[in-house]
């Protein structure tokens, strides 16, 4: 279950001593093809860091043949020689695995304002080279990770392909993205269109919806490359299925890591008008830090959802709400309901619903740990 699941693909992770802990700092994944269908999201953040500006322009065509990513400097922030250090990263790559540096793909992480050491670092590279495995998947994804506790991989099957992925990611959580790392591949042959349009809907449905601090990264990267090595055409839909399920199953995995996290928050909005809406109003409690405080401490304070959702341009009566903590329904059409004493929140776990009775569609949201993905009828993403 990694980045090396799906056939084609190679990785290593190892110490380049970026880290003064010595723990393995930089990763490197590689796309052996036949094809080398690529697409990526990063980070909305104006402020965004050099391998971000550089892994945009190398995606312009939609094909890479790697991925290399450090830990222990996030490169971001570093003017004009930062930038150098991204072209010069990717060049060493590319001159050892002999492809060009437009075809290589960089992601840095962790400190923002400091150049990394790049004798170090392009050090890594050549013995990242060199160990580079079919099984090196678990290698690289222990090799992102900054204040993360435990790596984070998640993969998928279909009838004949397979996604494989890994992330990194333990604060600054917030749309969008999130402050993540993020590498996906897939032997399942894929268009660059189709690889492109899978990964923005399922990226829309998780990674764009997770939150725990409300904090926005300089260098949130996501990545898809398609080695096309099982042979196999896939359906649009159906990929797009599965690899949301892997980006909600890795999106999961970063809020249950996030620093200082003690809950992991289910926020549904029901009866929105639209998603639009519905997605409003979830972000709005996901952000109440009042709201927040309460689930820490074991309080089902349902006064501070409904002034949450008060703030909001969402279509609603306020005579018609309700809401519900892990299944009690505290707040009824408007009034007072069920005695908020017999909500339970001993547990990591809280479900809180809202129902706008506004209209008949839903979305569905995780929050601090926090994500708000979308359920459309009929069409669910969730794992």
């Amino acid at each position: 279950m990694s980045v090396t699941t799906a056939k084609g693909f190679r990785a290593a992770g190892v110490s380049a001593g970026l880290k003064a802990s010595g723990n393995p700092d930089l990763a490197l994944v590689v796309n052996d093809g036949p094809q080398f269908v690529a697409s990526g999201v990063f980070t909305s953040n104006r402020v965004c860091a050099a391998p971000v500006v550089w892994s945009r322009r190398a995606l312009e065509d939609h094909t890479l043949a790697a991925v290399v990513l450090n830990s222990g400097g996030a490169n971001a922030c570093t003017g004009e020689p930062g930038l150098a250090d991204t072209a010069t990263t990717a060049a060493r790559v590319a001159q050892r695995l002999g492809v060009t540096p437009a075809e290589v793909a960089v992601g840095s992480t962790g400190l923002i304002g400091v150049r990394l050491p790049m004798d170090k670092l392009l050090g890594g590279v050549d013995r990242a080279v060199t160990e580079l495995s079919e099984d090196g998947g678990a290698h690289a994804a222990r090799a992102i990770m900054t204040t993360d506790t435990r790596p984070k991989t998640a993969s998928f099957t279909g009838g004949g392909w397979s996604i494989g992925g890994m992330a990194k990611g333990a604060g600054m959580l917030a749309p969008a993205l999130a402050t993540m790392l993020v590498v996906i591949t897939t032997d399942a042959v894929l268009s660059a269109e189709q690889a492109d349009t899978a990964l923005r809907a399922a990226t829309a449905v998780s990674f764009d919806r997770l939150d725990s601090d409300g904090c926005m990264s300089t260098n949130d990267t996501v990545l898809l490359l398609s080695s096309g090595a099982s042979g196999v055409q896939v359906d649009t839909k159906e990929f797009t299925a599965g690899l949301a399920e892997v980006c909600l199953n890795l999106g999961h995995q970063l809020l249950g890591d996030a620093e200082g996290s003690a809950h992991d928050i289910t926020i549904a909005v029901q009866g929105a008008a639209s998603e639009a809406d519905a997605l409003e109003v979830g972000r709005a409690i996901a952000r109440s830090n009042l709201f927040k405080c309460a689930v820490f401490g074991k309080d089902p304070n349902w006064g501070r959802v409904l002034s949450a959702v008060g703030t909001t341009g969402a279509a609603f009566e306020p005579e018609s709400l309700d809401v519900s903590f892990n299944g009690v329904m505290v707040f009824r059409h408007g009034g007072i309901g069920e005695d908020r004493s017999l909500v339970d929140l001993s547990g990591r776990e809280c479900t809180v619903v809202v129902d706008l009775h506004a209209g008949t569609e839903q979305a569905v949201m995780w929050t601090n740990d926090l994500t708000y993905g979308y359920v459309k009828e009929n069409a669910e993403y969730s794992s």
